[in-house]
């Protein structure tokens, strides 16, 4: 079976909209394209390369599809060459519902993202890593179907902005597999998927009368 790795920059109010530059992605008038720039380092880069050093293919939704695919093909011989020709020779499976034209050499269309990726899952095959892609992050996570989560947290709050959970996440436990801080502040989290969400009781047994009161309450503001 073949692994989904959502690979994700995000604040630290969970924002992952533009991290890469002031023209990714400035929709609903985003201010702060560009937020990652600054706190790159050392650690920072080998994490990413990390990330990608496995075998992998890369899923990734429409308008995240269309900001590589204008960059990816033309960094070859650049300072980031070696990303953009593992980028350009891998497959590329890209989530949109709407019609979209496929420039970017071995990109494969996927029409309902949940069950192609599902479909994909059970193939034999290179894990499924994303980057961007919010609405397709969130659908991954509503049903359940992300193994692993990569995570460059940076120390800065966005305020507003595409978000990586919303509020149709479905319910999971993960466990933390390993974990580093950059010297810029950046927290490095890999998480594994790990089982249903676990849950307990710190109340006093038997709940006191106060206690008891107050549930009650609750139970008729409700």
């Amino acid at each position: 079976m073949r692994k989904v790795i959502v690979g994700a920059m995000v604040s630290l109010d969970g924002v992952m909209q533009a991290p890469g530059g002031p023209q990714e992605d400035p929709t609903g008038c985003f201010r702060y394209g560009g937020w990652v720039a600054p706190l790159v380092d050392e650690v920072f880069g080998e994490e990413i390369d990390k990330l990608f050093s496995q075998p992998f293919d890369l899923l990734l939704g429409r308008r995240t599809y269309e900001i590589f695919a204008a960059h990816w093909p033309y960094a070859e011989e650049g300072p980031d060459d070696s990303i953009a020709k593992t980028f350009n020779s891998i497959k590329k499976y890209v989530a949109s519902r709407k019609g979209l034209e496929l420039t970017w050499k071995d990109s494969v269309a996927l029409r309902d993202a949940a069950t192609d990726v599902a479909r994909l899952k059970q193939e034999d095959g290179p894990a499924l890593i994303t980057q961007g892609s919010t609405e397709l992050v969130h659908t991954l996570l509503a049903h359940d179907l992300v193994d692993e989560l990569k995570l460059f947290i940076c120390p800065v709050v966005l305020g507003r902005g595409k978000k990586l959970f919303d509020d149709g996440t479905a319910p999971a436990a993960f466990k933390l597999a390993t974990q580093r801080v950059s010297p810029n502040g950046i927290v490095i989290a890999h998480y594994e998927r790990e089982g249903a969400v676990q849950t307990g009781d710190f109340a006093m047994d038997p709940p006191t009368d106060a206690e008891v009161a107050r549930r009650e309450k609750m139970q008729r503001e409700s």
